[in-house]
């Protein structure tokens, strides 16, 4: 691999996902251009393009859609404690 240092993971995420995402959404566009070598000529420029423009968008946004994706979510229990063991524990320390 790279070697890149961990606390780099959720930029190398960013560019992967900016690239993925905007390589997809710029082959949709790109499929009313005429013929196949047109076509691929047009997607790899609108994708260049478009990826140039929506990675620094990503690197920015991420932080705030995590805290956000966070603030509409809740934490889960444990399912293997159940609701029975919470209360058995609940009742232990009350007596």
């Amino acid at each position: 691999m790279l070697g890149i240092p961990r606390r780099y993971s959720h930029f190398v995420f960013g560019i992967i996902q900016s690239g993925l995402t905007s390589l997809v959404a710029t082959g949709i566009a790109s499929l009313p251009a005429g013929g196949p070598m047109m076509f691929v000529r047009h997607w790899m420029v609108s994708w260049l393009i478009a990826w140039a423009a929506m990675l620094p968008v990503v690197l920015l946004a991420a932080p705030a859609i995590r805290a956000f994706s966070l603030r509409l979510t809740r934490e889960e229990s444990d399912p293997r404690a159940g609701r029975r063991g919470l209360e058995g524990r609940a009742r232990t320390a009350a007596d």
